[in-house]
């Protein structure tokens, strides 16, 4: 992060659209969080890219990678690294850009930052000291295996990467088994077979499931079934290669049985007259007001 002349900031303050230069207007001090491909470079906004031109100070986690994005698109702006290996030296080094009046922008090798990347720390930091803090959104895999699996997508949970142990990715899942949402975990291509088969035991082998694979790439892949049909193809195809989002829909409502809704009736007799009774059943359980409120009689009848 050296300092440039004015003339020098401005003549690399650009990007190039087929061919055509567009030139990035100067931002404001903040740190901004910019969202980068996840495969396909097409897949970068011109608010992204007038922001990774016209930043002070670059910041990534693998210049080589960044590198590749910037020369796509002409920007001549310099990438600094920072990530989990060089935190304790280069965080403080962007929080004295930020306190300079700098606009710092940071971005992961793809995707959304903050998102399983070392990013959340700066982040942290820098909203601590009273820095803006400016989110620039796009790519994101776990959102783009979320349309594209199929699965329920009105309520979900993203977990990250599981445990690498067999017992502790077990126990892990098992605290997500009853939630009423789709899961989403990132997932390595040698060890997805063995999580399938964890989720297959932990979660119940009917539900349902998709791999994603090399998402917006030449290679994009998604895999749907129940855990186990996906778990018996993965043991059969070990040699699995790729970046892997794992989506895994949400438990299925199991029917009440007789005897839940002769608990449910007769507890709610209790506080609520028979209509009232009959109307919050019939709500809780899916089953017509009018059987249960004739089942309610019949429970009263027959205890007198």
């Amino acid at each position: 992060m050296t300092e440039e002349t004015t003339a020098e900031t401005g003549a690399r303050r650009g990007f190039r659209l087929h061919n055509i230069a567009v030139p990035a207007r100067p931002l404001e001090p903040a740190l901004y969080l910019v969202a980068t491909p996840i495969g396909n470079l097409g897949d970068i906004t011109l608010r992204a890219l007038e922001t990774l031109a016209g930043a002070d100070v670059l910041a990534c986690e693998d210049t080589r990678v960044t590198r590749v994005l910037l020369d796509r698109y002409g920007i001549q702006n310099r990438p600094f690294a920072y990530h989990e290996h060089n935190a304790d030296e280069a965080g403080p080094r962007l929080l004295q850009a930020l306190e300079a009046g700098k606009s710092v922008a940071l971005v992961s090798d793809a995707g959304t930052p903050l998102v399983s990347d070392p990013g959340y720390r700066l982040a942290q930091q820098a909203i601590e000291a009273g820095y803006r803090v400016i989110p620039i959104p796009g790519a994101s895999a776990p959102l783009a295996a979320l349309v594209g699996s199929g699965l329920p997508n009105d309520a979900f949970l993203f977990a990250g990467f599981l445990p690498t142990k067999d017992k502790a990715r077990r126990d892990r899942l098992a605290e997500f088994a009853n939630a009423p949402a789709t899961l989403i975990f990132f997932e390595s291509p040698h060890r997805i077979g063995a999580t399938l088969l964890a989720a297959a035991d932990v979660l119940g082998a009917e539900r349902e499931a998709s791999v994603c694979r090399e998402l917006t790439k030449t290679y994009e892949e998604f895999r749907r079934g129940t855990l186990s049909e996906l778990a018996t193809y993965y043991e059969e195809h070990d040699n699995v290669k790729g970046e892997i989002v794992l989506v895994i829909g949400p438990p299925k409502d199991e029917p009440a049985t007789a005897a839940d809704v002769d608990a449910i009736l007769a507890d709610l007799s209790k506080s609520l007259p028979t209509a009232g009774a009959a109307t919050e059943a019939a709500r809780l359980t899916g089953l017509p007001r009018k059987v249960l409120y004739q089942k309610l009689l019949d429970m009263k009848a027959a205890n007198g």
